[in-house]
């Protein structure tokens, strides 16, 4: 993998000892078995054990919480958004499953948007047991919920707790998941969720994303909830959306989509280095296109990695509704540059990228996968300017 730029001296323990020595083993778990989920079009069980005992899942659990001691690395935003990338490079489905897992917890955890009990639970099982979550919330009925709207899945109150019903779609990583927090709408019309245990009685996994574009290894299959029971104190009342929720998603999707474009340069750098035509009778590498096209790309990903980091930075420092349009616009850079560069590399090998023996008709799939997730490029670069137009956002003047 393409290292990172050396950060200043004075930010030399950047990303933290802890983040890094995480992070390498779970780029390790993800490179091990990606081969094999891409096959499966699933998530293995053996891939499912690597990803939770690389400890990944420990990476946005603080160290203690409420008085307790949970032992977790607690990585801040533009720590995960780097771990992040160096993930996505080894391999964007099994990354976007532990992206999922980072963003979920380190919301929660920022803006304490799940009870005391919960939050406890989750973060032992994560440190102790490397568990996975996900929130489980786009149906067949609703699309993505990013643009509103009520689920069809249903919490209902019985003497006991609830009960929940409903169909659930694009579950990122399901058969590795441990816990899901599911929306439902309750007897109110509202919007609530539900911390369900994946093993519990009722939940059932069916095998949908077979022949999907990209992403093919992450398991993103339908979840049918049957009559799941659901102590009380497991339900979260409905509660408006706090900054942190879409600061930590976009991050996770920013930094996973920018690490897709990182391995596309890596492996570019790589074929021309070794490929050596005949008819040239010295390595693509010499060619001034295939330089040019090395710059261009490392430029952009550059370009990309620095606004984002500046955003997460930003984020950490005023954690408010301010912070948020210029994170919405690194999402949609990142991604944009992951785009570019694995179209660029593809279109420089030529026929060849196409094979599947070479990793770029892979990288080219899994790109376009990150214009797929809110916000779009026209809502992201729409929030941005304007709060620019508005002044809520600081302007392009020289700092």
């Amino acid at each position: 993998m393409l290292p990172s730029p050396a950060p200043p001296a004075e930010h030399a323990s950047w990303p933290r000892p802890q983040v890094q020595d995480v992070t390498v083993r779970a780029a390790e778990a993800v490179a091990a078995h990606l081969a094999e989920c891409e096959a499966a079009q699933d998530v293995t069980p053996a891939a499912a054990a690597a990803l939770k005992a690389s400890g990944y899942a420990a990476l946005s659990v603080p160290p203690t919480f409420a008085g307790e001691t949970l032992g977790g690395v607690g990585a801040t935003l533009s720590e995960f958004g780097w771990a992040q990338e160096q993930l996505g490079a080894a391999g964007a489905s099994l990354a976007l499953i532990l992206a999922m897992t980072g963003q979920v917890l380190g919301s929660a955890y920022a803006a304490h948007s799940l009870p005391d009990a919960l939050l406890l639970r989750l973060g032992h099982a994560a440190v102790r047991d490397g568990a996975l979550i996900n929130a489980v919330a786009s149906e067949p009925g609703l699309g993505s919920p990013s643009r509103g709207g009520l689920p069809e899945t249903a919490l209902t109150p019985d003497a006991d707790g609830y009960h929940l019903n409903g169909h659930k779609t694009w579950a990122t990583g399901a058969r590795a998941l441990d816990f899901a927090l599911v929306s439902a709408h309750t007897p109110q019309q509202d919007v609530a969720r539900a911390l369900i245990a994946m093993n519990a009685t009722g939940v059932r996994i069916v095998s949908t994303w077979g022949g999907a574009l990209a992403l093919r290894g992450s398991g993103s299959q339908d979840v049918f909830f049957e009559a799941v029971r659901v102590a009380s104190d497991h339900v979260i009342a409905p509660q408006p959306s706090r900054p942190a929720h879409p600061a930590w998603f976009w991050t996770a999707l920013a930094g996973t989509y920018l690490g897709v474009g990182t391995a596309a340069l890596e492996a570019l750098i790589d074929y021309a280095r070794k490929r050596v035509p005949s008819a040239l009778g010295q390595p693509l590498a010499t060619l001034p296109r295939v330089r040019e096209a090395c710059g261009r790309l490392s430029a952009e990903l550059s370009a990309a990695r620095a606004l984002l980091r500046l955003a997460a930075e930003e984020f950490e420092a005023r954690p408010d509704e301010t912070s948020l349009p210029l994170l919405a616009a690194a999402k949609a850079v990142c991604v944009n540059a992951a785009v570019s560069a694995t179209d660029q590399a593809a279109r420089v090998v030529g026929g060849a990228a196409l094979a599947p023996n070479l990793p770029f008709e892979r990288l080219l799939r899994d790109a376009r996968a990150g214009l797929t997730h809110p916000p779009t490029d026209a809502e992201a670069f729409e929030r941005l300017g304007g709060a620019l137009l508005d002044g809520e956002q600081k302007g392009a003047g020289v700092p």
